[in-house]
């Protein structure tokens, strides 16, 4: 240092010693931006690695539970709309015709067991049929 650049402060401070000391309370003001800074980093990426999840999560929905939604409103429309005289198949694969339908169970008329007037009836629940062809009236 040259005898120019030397400034006595009142205190017998030099302008290096000020200038550290100005270096430092700058540093201190920066440092809780540079913490803000820092944690919002920090929640930017505990949002990415979630954001994989939640579009999983989000594709699965559409391409999964929706359709099936969607099938099971339709059957249950289907089955709804059963009348009598309706043919129907059975989960079983069982072919006939509805006889009766009360409540919760349908009545299955499957063909002749021998003359004309002696029918096979089978007594089903409504949710074992599994398609529905109306009757043409």
């Amino acid at each position: 240092m040259n005898i120019l650049e030397t400034v006595v402060f009142a205190e017998g401070e030099t302008a290096d010693t000020a200038a550290q000391q100005n270096t430092a309370a700058t540093t201190e003001q920066q440092a809780p931006a540079a913490q803000q800074q820092q944690q919002g980093n920090t929640v930017m990426g505990m949002i990415m690695s979630f954001l994989p999840f939640v579009l999983i999560i989000v594709l699965l929905y559409f391409m999964m539970i929706r359709p099936q939604r969607k099938r099971e409103k339709e059957a249950k429309a289907m089955l709804n709309a059963m009348k009598v005289g309706d043919k129907v198949v059975t989960i079983g694969g069982i072919c006939g015709k509805v006889s009766k339908i009360k409540d919760e169970f349908v009545w299955v008329e499957t063909g002749n067991i021998g003359t004309q007037d002696e029918k096979s009836v089978i007594k089903m629940e409504r949710d074992s049929i599994r398609t529905v062809n109306p009757a043409k009236d």
